[in-house]
């Protein structure tokens, strides 16, 4: 992913964002009437005041589908403060979009303007969409149609967490739950070509709007390490996947089937594999216990002469028994074999069709597979495992 230069949007990181407001574009699995977001000041030092929150359709770049953009109230007011190591969701949003024409290909857009400085921000570094933002001191721009007042762009999403749309009862919710491989590293910039997307839409095809597939991916995510992670003591990963569980995972709403995906930063940071077979244990057990969650384990895809630990023989070697583990050992409902799927027997890496980084050009590294890679992870999960069960009498929101 290539990054555009932010030293302009934010002169000073440790400030953050200053009077300024974002217009982040996501894109949702499934379209509907009644929508609520979630914005997070997670990893922040200080209390952060937002107002000026809107969510309107995407026309073109940050512009806006005009008569689409709707104000966002907070227990009813357009204000709200998060604390440092918070988070809230928004009251609902009417916005009927159910059945309005030309949805497919469509993508909300979610703005807020940050009132005073945010300090350190919380965000998914990793977005592979293209988002907007005002210059510093701009002020509340969030109502604005057109896109004149965001001079800015970034491939990041900053503070927003989620956007939950009402869905039908009986709506099945999988999550992918992983990291870098999982968040599309490699993949094409506003391509929306990574494997849950892959999948995402194999699933709709067979059961349209029934199902709805969240990435819940973290470049440089491990399964057990850092246990010591802190805002103050940051790593690149973010807390370990058993640390982000009830708060990345087990929140989603209506939540319904797992895709776990993680291992290869635990065997790059030296993890022994019964420890990493411990955390898988632990988490699947954590998960099982809060109730029906069908939970799919993927194989690790290979990283062999990746520049780094996971890439030696020995490293290679681990990785195969982690996967021996997860192929036999019945701990998961289904198993996905994505390694099978992006595998070259004769070299032992990935297929050298799947090497060459999509976004960036350029060879690749050995790691992340291509868009061609992962449309061969996303086509390589059975559809039956997740298909829609019988209606329930509660609708659950759903990503």
């Amino acid at each position: 992913m290539a990054q555009p230069e932010l030293k302009f949007a934010f002169p000073s990181p440790p400030d953050g964002a200053s009077d300024q407001t974002f217009r982040l574009i996501v894109r949702p699995e499934l379209w509907g009437t009644s929508w609520r977001i979630r914005l997070s000041n997670t990893f922040g030092t200080r209390p952060v005041t937002f107002d000026g929150a809107y969510l309107g359709v995407q026309a073109g770049a940050g512009t806006l589908v005009p008569g689409t953009n709707r104000p966002v109230t907070f227990n009813g007011r357009p204000l709200v403060t998060i604390p440092a190591g918070a988070s809230i969701f928004s009251d609902a949003v009417a916005l009927n979009t159910a059945a309005g024409p030309g949805l497919d290909g469509r993508k909300l857009a979610v703005s807020f303007h940050v009132a005073g400085e945010s300090g350190p921000m919380t965000w998914h570094a990793k977005s592979l969409q293209t988002s907007y933002i005002t210059r510093p001191g701009a002020g509340a721009h969030g109502a604005d149609e057109s896109d004149e007042a965001f001079p800015f762009t970034t491939t990041s999403w900053y503070f927003l967490d989620a956007v939950d749309v009402m869905a039908p009862a009986g709506t099945r919710v999988i999550a992918a739950f992983g990291d870098s491989i999982t968040d599309g590293t490699a993949s094409t910039l506003n391509g929306d070509d990574r494997w849950p997307d892959v999948f995402a839409r194999r699933m709709h095809a067979a059961y349209g709007s029934r199902v709805s597939v969240v990435n819940a991916g973290i470049g440089g995510n491990r399964i057990i390490s850092p246990e010591s992670y802190t805002p103050a003591q940051p790593f690149a990963g973010g807390p370990s996947a058993l640390q982000r569980l009830d708060r990345d995972l087990l929140s989603i709403s209506g939540l319904s089937g797992v895709v776990f995906l993680e291992g290869i930063n635990d065997l790059s940071a030296g993890s022994p594999t019964d420890a990493i077979i411990a955390g898988m244990r632990d988490l699947v057990a954590r998960i099982r216990a809060k109730g029906a969650i069908t939970i799919v384990g993927a194989t690790i895809t290979s990283a062999f002469k990746y520049n780094g630990p996971s890439g030696t023989p020995e490293g290679d070697q681990r990785r195969k028994v982690v996967n021996d583990f997860i192929r036999t050992a019945g701990l998961f409902d289904a198993v996905a074999d994505f390694d099978a799927a992006t595998l070259d027997p004769a070299t032992g890496s990935l297929k050298p069709e799947f090497q060459p980084n999509s976004s960036i050009g350029g060879p690749g590294d050995l790691l992340h597979p291509n868009r061609a890679g992962y449309q061969a992870m996303g086509n390589a999960l059975d559809l039956k495992i997740f298909a829609p069960r019988a209606v329930s009498s509660q609708p659950p929101a759903s990503r």
